[in-house]
């Protein structure tokens, strides 16, 4: 099992990133949120082929703090479904990852 992931999510505007940004970070949920974008997506909603400008947040964590990340994100997301999806981090450098720890520790 891994024990650090990042975690991604897409917001239309860059305001909602930096709130849920902040919410992680304040709650010690997350070590870093890198806010990306603009980006353009092309994705399928009720039946129609959608384009649309997003911003995506990278958030480093711990694999442990998971679901407590999906939950804080879902009551602040404006979508209905957001995209929330979580990828181990395979390697990393060891004075990094002991950095998220200890900002997820607190």
């Amino acid at each position: 099992m891994f024990e650090h992931i990042q975690i991604m999510t897409t917001v239309e505007k860059r305001e909602d990133g930096e709130r849920i940004g902040d919410i992680l970070i304040t709650r010690n949920l997350a070590a870093c949120v890198q806010i990306i974008g603009p980006i353009n997506s092309i994705y399928r909603w009720e039946e129609r082929i959608e384009h649309s400008t997003e911003y995506l947040c990278l958030i480093k964590t711990r694999a442990e703090l998971y679901k407590m990340v999906e939950a804080e994100i879902k009551k602040a997301h404006p979508y209905r479904v957001p995209e929330i999806i979580a990828l181990p981090i395979i390697h990393g450098s060891k004075d990094y990852l002991s950095w998220i720890d200890h900002m997820t520790s607190r």
